[in-house]
């Protein structure tokens, strides 16, 4: 039951947000979630300031899931999203924060798992 959420600072296409959320779907294996139960939010042309400036690219991504991520596997998936942000968008990765988060009470379907 993962929540990527992604505010970025560039105009994404709909071609683009597609294979970012096709690539993110992949990616969900890294901390053990099935691509079927995730869901993907994408804001952009967001605005992100970083050390003090305003980034031209950059972004913000957010990932919540039910229960917990291990540091070796959120390690892993930051590595993977830097890697499909960089490649689809051409943002680099020292301008990316993933925050991972994660809960015990997550609902769906009119009920909590």
């Amino acid at each position: 039951m993962p929540f990527i959420d992604s505010k970025i600072t560039v105009k994404v296409s709909e071609e683009k947000r597609e294979k970012i959320k096709a690539e993110l779907g992949k990616a969900a294996a890294i901390i053990g979630k099935p691509e079927s139960f995730l869901m993907v939010g994408i804001e952009d042309e967001y605005c992100l300031y970083f050390a003090g400036e305003k980034l031209e690219k950059g972004a913000y991504v957010s990932v919540d899931v039910f229960g917990s991520v291990s540091s070796a596997a959120a390690d892993k998936m930051t590595a993977k999203i830097c890697e499909i942000y960089e490649t689809e968008l051409g943002i680099p990765g020292n301008k990316i924060y993933v925050e991972y988060r994660g809960t015990g009470d997550w609902g769906w379907n009119g009920r909590n798992f």
